[in-house]
């Protein structure tokens, strides 16, 4: 709107100039209209060229990468301390937030009381399989005598040899050594077994004790929450004497990260037609008035809400003449050494050079730019 204001005055002070002030032509009904029908063209004309060769827009964020601090405690816990305030930049690592270890401490040692005593369950599971070996052993060899014992009576028994009764006896052996047998089978097996269940050649009941340890372990190791990355806290509430863990799942502050700063602006899709990444840009922002940033187009987020429909049992309903979506484009903006930081959430609008047109395009562009930067400094009006 303000270059075509200003293209609207310097076009009428040239009629002025042409047909009053140095009267090279006498102004009559027939200029009227000629000079009426060139000026809505050459209007025309530039604000298309402007459009689609240096796509403005004044719906531009500077967008930094957030992380919930979030407690990750599986049991109501006490927060004993607090390391960091509202506002507070911190480096990777810093201390934040000191919860109770009680409860934790005591699941790590009945977690490593628990690997240990499995660690020796383990050692003794050869000397298991050892001794059923020998039990086995010793009663495959009782099945063997008493077998031989019962061809020697069954055979001494027709001839008068022997007695009947003691016949009997060793058929009644026979059975219980059999019967033992096959236990001592069983238990071998069993015990064999029991040893064979590892994984990655690690017994399984130890592999489970250790990860019960691990799991211990970790949980010890939540009640420190560190800063993840150079950064700055925002919106910490929390105080020594809060509850967290258990059913609570809400964060207790918001971690705005230093690192890889971008800038989001927001266009008309057909404004984006010439577009394409690495082109260069300027961004004014709101906060620094008379002040340009440079960047450039890193890529054009190529979808919006209205281009997704979600699984339900409704009917989508397409209204007609709903506004467009309007595309994102991410704009890269060059290091600053004036600036520390871009806040979060800054405003501001951006022009994209696409180099069509011709660069007086350009320039009108960047004299469009230029005067929305000087203007923040007396908008908004408020005092």
């Amino acid at each position: 709107m303000t270059i075509a204001i200003l293209i609207l005055v310097a076009y009428a002070i040239f009629m002025w100039l042409v047909f009053y002030k140095f009267r090279w032509l006498k102004f009559n009904i027939a200029w009227g209209v000629v000079t009426f029908w060139v000026g809505v063209h050459v209007l025309f004309l530039l604000v298309v060229f402007l459009r689609f060769y240096t796509p403005f827009s004044i719906d531009g964020h500077v967008i930094r990468q957030t992380i919930q601090i979030t407690p990750r405690l599986p049991h109501p816990t006490l927060l004993e301390e607090v390391y960091v305030g509202q506002n507070e930049r911190v480096k990777k690592g810093d201390k934040l937030y000191q919860f109770d270890t009680t409860l934790y401490v005591a699941q790590l040692q009945e977690a490593m009381a628990s690997l240990v005593s499995n660690q020796q369950n383990a050692l003794s599971l050869q000397e298991d399989v050892d001794l059923a070996q020998d039990s086995r052993d010793e009663a495959v060899a009782r099945q063997q005598y008493t077998a031989e014992q019962v061809t020697r009576y069954a055979d001494l028994v027709p001839r008068g040899g022997a007695k009947q009764e003691t016949l009997d006896r060793w058929n009644s052996e026979l059975a219980t050594a059999t019967a033992q047998v096959a236990q001592s089978e069983a238990n071998l097996n069993k015990a064999q077994l029991a040893v064979g269940a590892q994984i990655d050649g690690v017994n399984a009941q130890v592999v489970s004790a250790q990860a019960q340890v691990d799991q211990a372990q970790y949980y010890l190791d939540q009640t420190t929450i560190y800063a993840p990355e150079d950064g700055t806290i925002i919106s910490q509430q929390a105080r020594p004497g809060l509850v967290v863990g258990g059913v609570r799942i809400a964060a207790v502050a918001a971690f705005i990260a230093d690192a890889d700063p971008y800038f989001l602006a927001t266009f008309y899709q057909e404004h984006l037609k010439f577009v394409k990444s690495g082109q260069p840009v300027e961004v004014a922002l709101d906060i620094y008035p008379g002040r340009i940033f440079k960047g450039r187009v890193k890529n054009i987020w190529e979808g919006t809400g209205q281009g997704q429909i979600l699984p339900s049992g409704f009917v989508p309903e397409f209204l007609f003449m709903k506004p467009q979506g309007r595309f994102a484009v991410e704009i890269d903006l060059d290091d600053d050494p004036a600036l520390v930081r871009y806040p979060a959430g800054a405003h501001g609008a951006v022009a994209i050079y696409t180099g069509g047109g011709g660069g007086w395009v350009a320039d009108l562009r960047r004299i469009n730019l230029r005067l929305y930067s000087w203007m923040n400094f007396i908008i908004p009006f408020d005092l």
